[in-house]
C-alpha cells in the first residue's frame, strides 16, 4: 500500500518538514536567490576593491544543492556536526538582520544628506544619526515579520529583487559614467597605501571578509529549493535557476566593484551609494538608496521566516495543544500568540545590535568571515567526501584538502582583522 505523503512527512524529524503545498517555479527560485545573493554586500565590493588593488581576482562563489542543509549534514556526517552547523547557521541568519538593518538605516540616511547636499552644497555640514532610521525600518519588520512563512514571500522576493537588479545597475551606471568622465581608470595595482603595513593588513582582512559576505546564501539557497513544485525534478529547476541568479548576480559584482573602483580609486567609499563618491544626479541617487530599503525590507524576510520557522516548529512539537499556538484575527490578518511575541522580540533585538555596532564596512567583514569557511567551505566538502567516496591522499582529496585549509586561514585572517576593526570604531 503506498504511504500518504503527508504521513510521511509527519513523520520526520522538525527541521526536515515540508508541510506547505510546493508551487514554485524557476522564475519565483531565481527571484528568491537574487534577493538573498545581492544584498548588502554587493555595495562594498568598491571598498573591498580598494583596499585588495587591481591584483585582486574577480569573485567566485559556491553553491549548494541539497533538499535541506541541516538534513544533509545530519545524515551525512552525524549529529555532532549537525548541532555545530544548526548553531552557526542561526548566527548566520540573526547576523544578516542585524547587517540588513544597519544597510537599510544608511541608504535612508543618504537619501536626507543627498537632498542636503543638492540644496546646501557638497561643503555643507549633512550629518544626521542613524537610530531613528533603523527604528524605521525595525517597525516595518515588526509588520512584515507576521508574513506566516517562507511560503508566502514570493511576492515580496519577486519585489526585492527587481530593486536589487535597479539599485545595482545605476551603482554600476554611475561608476562607469565617472570613469569615462575621468577619462582614465583610477585605482593601483596594491590598493590603498597605509602609513604603517599593520594597518594595510586589517583592511586587507576587513575586505577579504565583505568579499565573503557577499555570499550568504547556501542555507536559503536549500530552502528556496524546498518551495519548488515536481515534476520536473526539483533539481533540475534548482540547477537551471541557480545558473540563471550565479550567472546574474556574478555579472552585477563584478561590476560594481570593478567600476566603482576604476571611477573613484583609492578614495572609493564603503558604499558606493551612501559614501558620496556621486552627488549628482541627487534625484537618481535618491531613487537607487529608496530601492536598496524596499529590497533590504524582502531580503530581511528571506532569511528571517527560516528562522522564525525552526523556533515556532520546535515550539509546537514541543507544547503541542497549547492555548500560544492559537490564531486569532486583526484587520484580517492571522496571528497567534508565539509568531507576535518571539518575532517581534527578534526584530527588537537585531535592531538593538545594530544600533550598538553601526558599522557598515566593519560589521559585514565580521558577519562574512565568521561564517563562511564553515557553512560554504568545511561541511559541503566533507559531505562530498563521504557521498563521492573520495578515497584520502588521491588527487582529487589532496587539492580539496589545500583548498578547505587556505580558506580557513584566510577566513581567521578575515575574523581577526574584522574584530580589530570593530573595536577601532566603537571605542577607538
Amino acid at each position: 500500500m503506498a504511504e500518504n505523503p503527508e504521513d510521511v512527512e509527519s513523520d520526520k524529524p522538525l527541521l526536515m518538514r515540508t508541510p506547505h503545498k510546493m508551487t514554485g517555479n524557476v522564475w519565483t527560485a531565481v527571484a528568491h536567490i537574487i534577493t538573498a545573493v545581492i544584498g548588502s554586500g554587493v555595495l562594498s565590493l568598491s571598498w573591498s576593491v580598494a583596499q585588495l588593488g587591481w591584483i585582486a581576482d574577480p569573485i567566485n562563489g559556491q553553491t549548494i544543492t541539497n533538499h535541506s542543509y541541516l538534513q544533509a549534514v545530519q545524515n551525512i556526517l552525524g549529529g555532532l556536526s549537525a548541532r555545530i552547523c544548526a548553531f552557526l547557521a542561526y548566527f548566520n541568519l540573526f547576523k544578516l538582520g542585524v547587517v540588513y538593518t544597519i544597510t537599510s538605516a544608511i541608504s535612508i540616511r543618504a537619501i536626507e544628506q543627498s537632498n542636503c547636499y543638492h540644496e546646501q552644497g557638497h561643503e555643507a555640514d549633512c550629518e544626521y544619526a542613524l537610530t531613528s532610521y533603523m527604528l524605521l525600518f525595525g517597525f516595518i519588520q515588526i509588520i512584515a515579520s507576521q508574513i506566516p512563512n517562507f511560503h508566502t514571500t514570493k511576492w515580496l522576493s519577486v519585489t526585492a529583487a527587481i530593486m536589487s537588479f535597479t539599485y545595482s545597475l545605476i551603482g554600476s551606471g554611475l561608476g562607469l559614467a565617472h570613469t569615462i568622465g575621468n577619462g582614465k581608470i583610477e585605482g593601483s595595482i596594491g590598493g590603498v597605501p597605509t602609513n604603517k603595513p599593520i594597518q594595510k593588513v586589517w583592511l586587507v582582512a576587513q575586505a577579504i571578509g565583505d568579499i565573503a559576505f557577499s555570499y550568504p546564501f547556501p542555507l536559503v539557497f536549500l530552502e528556496i529549493q524546498s518551495t519548488l513544485k515536481s515534476p520536473p525534478l526539483k533539481e533540475v529547476t534548482m540547477k537551471k535557476a541557480s545558473s540563471i541568479a550565479v550567472f546574474t548576480t556574478t555579472i552585477f559584482y563584478l561590476c560594481c566593484g570593478g567600476f566603482g573602483y576604476a571611477a573613484f580609486g583609492n578614495s572609493t567609499p564603503g558604499n558606493i551609494l551612501t559614501g558620496f563618491g556621486f552627488y549628482e544626479p541627487y534625484w537618481l541617487i535618491d531613487f537607487a538608496n529608496a530601492c536598496v530599503f524596499l529590497h533590504l525590507i524582502g531580503g530581511y524576510q528571506i532569511f528571517s521566516q527560516t528562522l522564525y520557522a525552526i523556533v515556532e516548529r520546535w515550539y509546537a512539537e514541543k507544547y503541542a495543544g497549547s492555548e500560544f499556538m492559537s490564531d486569532f484575527e486583526i484587520l484580517e490578518i492571522r496571528l497567534n500568540p508565539v509568531r507576535l511575541c518571539f518575532r517581534t522580540s527578534y526584530v527588537v533585538l537585531t535592531t538593538s545590535i545594530a544600533m550598538v555596532f553601526p558599522y557598515f564596512n566593519e560589521v559585514v567583514a565580521f558577519a562574512g568571515s565568521v561564517t563562511f569557511w564553515p557553512l560554504v567551505v568545511y561541511f559541503p566538502i566533507e559531505m562530498y567526501f563521504l557521498q563521492k567516496k573520495i578515497v584520502s591522499w588521491t588527487c582529487k582529496w589532496v587539492l580539496l584538502r589545500i583548498f578547505t585549509i587556505v580558506c580557513l586561514f584566510v577566513s581567521i585572517f578575515a575574523l581577526i582583522g574584522s574584530i580589530q576593526g570593530l573595536i577601532a570604531k566603537r571605542f577607538g
